[in-house]
């Protein structure tokens, strides 16, 4: 346990902290967006999934191709 303390005490909290927000942002957004959209390119549950469980990129890769482009 105290291991485990020395290693977060050792991490650069001013470089990690702006990453974690961006991710939630990004999650929150794309989690948003897929429950108002009414059709994807695929089943809403597999990029429910790739948002959720791909960090960081996920959100990404669903916006760039899990939306179905109107028009």
């Amino acid at each position: 346990m105290q291991e485990l303390q020395q290693a977060l005490q050792t991490i650069n909290w001013g470089l990690i902290a702006p990453l974690i927000i961006l991710q939630l942002i990004l999650m929150v957004t794309a989690v948003i967006d897929l429950i108002r959209i009414k059709h994807t390119n695929g089943p809403k549950w597999m990029w429910l999934l790739v948002v959720l469980f791909i960090n960081l990129i996920g959100p990404i890769i669903y916006f760039i191709f899990g939306r179905r482009q109107n028009g």
